[in-house]
């Protein structure tokens, strides 16, 4: 009887140990999932709390030079800065470059001409607005206004760009609209990848230009 006191009464302390050890193991889980939200809220309002926004990057666009011409690819450039009202607001200045060759009939390659080169640059302005925001992305929408310098003529003198099917050289309004999705390596640091969507209106038309863009975001600055 002694002995089977004594099994008994080891397993009884085992079963209590163990309980505690069980409950130790659940109250510092616990414990470490609330510190695990409160540093990711800490981020999160270190990341979006920058008053300053400055980035830029390279990306791809379809452009079609003249009415009656075949869309041609381009490769673009932008460079851009924004001011943050708040967390989810902010004020967009940008500047961005475009280049490519226009696909023109081949009956100007009598004269030398084939698929002669042409440039845009846009100088815009407008408001962006943050509507997801994580750890580690966020996304945002952006909408610009302004204009667009188109320079046709590239290397096509003498003749003159509407001469061979292709819009004026001349300075005309335009707009964007874009989708930035931002991948956050540090709290002031990211990548960014936008589809974008740009009109411009050279030859009193719309032109409905697609494309999308890649490249850097830095923050810098707080808002009080």
């Amino acid at each position: 009887m002694k002995n089977v006191a004594a099994v008994l009464l080891a397993a009884l302390i085992a079963s209590g140990a163990g309980a505690a050890q069980a409950q130790s193991t659940h109250r510092t889980r616990r414990e470490s999932n609330a510190n695990r939200k409160a540093r990711i809220a800490r981020t999160i309002q270190e990341t979006y709390s920058h008053r300053w926004e400055v980035g830029g990057g390279g990306g791809y666009q379809r452009f079609r030079s003249g009415e009656n011409l075949q869309r041609n690819n381009q490769v673009t450039w932008e460079t851009w800065g924004q001011y943050n009202l708040s967390p989810k607001l902010g004020i967009v200045a940008n500047g961005t470059g475009a280049y490519g060759n226009a696909k023109i009939s081949n009956f100007y390659s009598l004269n030398n001409i084939f698929r002669p080169s042409i440039q845009q640059y846009n100088v815009l302005g407008g408001v962006a607005y943050r509507f997801y925001a994580k750890e580690k992305l966020s996304a945002s929408v952006q909408a610009l206004g302004g204009v667009s310098i188109g320079l046709f003529q590239g290397n096509i003198t003498p003749l003159k760009s509407e001469q061979i099917g292709m819009w004026p050289s001349q300075t005309r309004p335009a707009f964007n609209v874009a989708l930035n999705l931002d991948y956050n390596l540090y709290p002031n640091f990211a990548i960014r990848v936008a589809p974008t969507y740009t009109g411009t209106t050279f030859g009193g038309t719309v032109q409905n230009n697609l494309g999308f863009k890649v490249g850097v975001v830095y923050r810098f600055g707080k808002i009080k």
